[in-house]
């Protein structure tokens, strides 16, 4: 007994250091997001293994197979359940983490690899609901992925390419369900499990958790790891846990009618989590709101730590109160922009002489207006309001979060028929 105890302590030590400085343990400090993703991820991957005992990967008997799990195994559809409400709980806490990390100055000198290994493993956690999506083989997964790989074929050059790349053919049919599920059961859950261990052991070099910088002269209160850290995430874990067993009970994972290529529903809509990128395709030309604006996104956001001195001060939220104050203007504009700006061009549209669709009106102009603006925006902060540029990338971050939010909730609840704007 004791000789296994002496085991998982030494296991616990190679993900952390054998002492942790006391004020890295403060709640408030993490929130405990990156811990509760890992343990989503635990709990998808035990979940997924159970499923796939009852599972059938192909089009004639994949829901025959969900339907069999849920009304006849003993629990199946507690455990579909859980695999479903972990995975969308994983996506909200794997960007609460990256914004969490964004606020409190975690991506600066000697962490930066690790914030884009991050990104990556936000993709894939992205991509594995995603190809899990499809597998229940029901209307609202194959219309799902229909809008979703649709997206791919406006990509210039390469689109059509890609297009049958991931649905094996010109349409989604046995070829998608077989690419998605060794996707989503095999490479995708591989790629999750060395890229989360690179980012724990990065985390581990970098010293754990940052924190305020002090005198160095003053010597940094340290506690052992076990028990005083590890007591704190079991602690976490459990309760979240708890939370999702009970919420797996009170609602069930959605399942419709078998999938019918025949039949779309209306709306279709994209999985919530990108349905703010739906709802850009409404308002700009498919290149850019499929390919421009996105890789625009991503490219700032891997590029953001190499900017000198874009990081705020390690350990504080949003780096000062005056920090703090415009996070909460830069949200409240944001949000209110956004919502004014899908008004603004849902009157456009439905008016007698609608702006036609073309590359310059809904694609040039508009994405040259938004660089004009964020390079306005960060004149007015550094120069005139004397922000410093860590506060300024701060309040850039916080507005593309908050834009992709808008718009992802608009496109949940308020589109209706034929994706117009409606009041749920």
């Amino acid at each position: 007994m004791k000789q296994s105890r002496r085991s998982i302590t030494d296991l616990i030590l190679h993900l952390h250091p054998h002492t942790v400085p006391r004020e890295t343990l403060r709640v408030s400090l993490s929130w405990g997001l990156g811990g509760m993703a890992a343990v989503l991820v635990g709990l998808l991957f035990l979940t997924g293994i159970l499923q796939l005992f009852v599972y059938q990967s192909s089009v004639h008997q994949a829901y025959a197979s969900v339907l069999i799990l849920t009304r006849e195994v003993p629990f199946g559809l507690w455990v579909r359940n859980i695999h479903h409400w972990s995975a969308n709980l994983l996506v909200v806490a794997a960007v609460l983490h990256l914004l969490r990390v964004a606020l409190t100055g975690a991506f600066g000198q000697g962490r930066r690899l690790n914030w884009v290994v991050g990104l990556f493993l936000l993709f894939l956690l992205l991509s594995a609901n995603f190809t899990g999506y499809l597998l229940p083989w029901d209307q609202l997964a194959y219309w799902a992925v229909t809008i979703c790989t649709s997206m791919l074929g406006y990509i210039p050059i390469c689109g059509p390419w890609l297009l049958e790349l991931f649905r094996g053919g010109s349409e989604i049919g046995g070829p998608t369900l077989a690419n998605f599920f060794v996707l989503h059961v095999a490479f995708i859950p591989g790629s999750l499990f060395v890229l989360m261990l690179w980012h724990f052991w990065l985390v581990r070099r970098a010293g754990g958790l940052v924190q305020v910088k002090k005198d160095e002269q003053v010597p940094v209160d340290r506690v052992p790891t076990v028990p005083d850290l590890v007591v704190r995430e079991a602690a976490f874990g459990l309760l979240l846990i708890a939370f999702v067993l009970i919420l797996a009970i009170v609602w069930d994972a959605p399942l419709l009618e078998q999938a019918n290529p025949g039949m779309s529903p209306n709306p279709a809509k994209a999985p919530w989590y990108f349905l703010g990128f739906q709802e850009l395709l409404l308002h700009l030309h498919p290149v850019f709101a499929t390919l421009v604006w996105p890789l625009m996104g991503a490219l700032a956001f891997l590029c953001v730590p190499f900017w000198a001195d874009s990081s705020l001060p390690t350990g504080v939220w949003f780096g000062s109160a005056r920090g703090r104050t415009l996070a909460v203007w830069t949200s409240a504009v944001g949000a209110g922009a956004t919502l004014a700006l899908v008004l603004t061009d849902n009157l456009l549209l439905q008016s007698a002489a609608p702006v036609s669709n073309t590359l310059m009106t809904r694609g040039l102009l508009p994405t040259g207006l938004l660089i004009a603006l964020l390079a306005g925006l960060y004149f007015l902060l550094v120069r005139k309001l004397k922000y410093t540029r860590a506060e300024t990338v701060m309040a850039g971050i916080i507005l593309t979060l908050v834009v992709l939010t808008a718009c992802t909730i608009i496109g949940v609840w308020f589109r209706g028929p034929e994706m117009h704007l409606s009041w749920p």
